[in-house]
């Protein structure tokens, strides 16, 4: 035989020999990390399992449960109080309603003075977003025992009450620049700082007509 021809049978047997141990071994590896995958899955399935079943956090979510049914029971009895809505009221009412709430903010007004009415809006704004202050208004002609008592002598008129004492107010809107074009934001913040309001809020700004400060006897 040649002996060429033999040590090239001899060099293709050996190299076949290579290729099949190489396609053994990755055969070997790929059902190596078959197996690995499917023992992981396992693994987080009984890890989903343990913690469906943990009593703490069943306990977390029981008091997460709890929180949620009070702070809508409690909203529901605001809103039976009259909260979330801007009311006008009676003479007759304005105690209990002062009372009856924790935090109030009642506009004394005239139905004909222009500046009340940009109060109105700003409130009627403000109301509904701040569910843990009542907001309400009187008209001042129609209350006037209450009007006396409280001194007032200009209007707008907004009187922020606290447990049923009357602890600031707003003035006309000398407390917003004295101008007529002030937004919903500045007049928000305002009651936010003497401490009326106190939730989250909608971040909203309102546009507003001009009008001028008016006094109690329309002069």
């Amino acid at each position: 035989m040649d002996p060429d021809a033999v040590k090239s049978t001899l060099s293709n047997l050996a190299f076949g020999n290579v290729m099949a141990a190489a396609a053994r071994d990755y055969q070997k590896e790929i059902v190596a990390k078959e197996k690995a995958q499917a023992a992981s899955a396992s693994h987080d399935e009984v890890d989903l399992d343990e913690l469906l079943d943990d009593p703490e956090l069943e306990k977390l979510h029981a008091e997460r449960i709890a929180a949620l049914k009070k702070e809508v029971e409690k909203r529901e009895v605001l809103k039976r109080q009259g909260h979330g809505e801007y009311r006008e009221i009676t003479e007759g009412d304005f105690l209990g309603e002062v009372t009856g709430s924790e935090k109030v903010i009642c506009h004394f007004y005239h139905r004909e003075f222009y500046r009340c009415k940009i109060m109105d809006k700003h409130l009627k704004t403000l109301a509904p977003v701040y569910l843990g202050t009542k907001f309400i208004k009187l008209d001042a002609e129609n209350a006037p025992f209450f009007v006396t008592k409280l001194g007032i002598k200009t209007l707008p008129c907004v009187i922020l009450f606290k447990k049923g004492i009357a602890v600031d107010r707003l003035v006309g809107f000398q407390d917003l620049g004295s101008k007529d074009d002030f937004s919903t934001r500045a007049l928000e913040n305002i009651l936010k700082m003497k401490g009326i309001i106190d939730e989250k809020k909608k971040d909203e700004d309102d546009e507003d007509d001009e009008t001028d400060i008016f006094m109690v006897d329309g002069t």
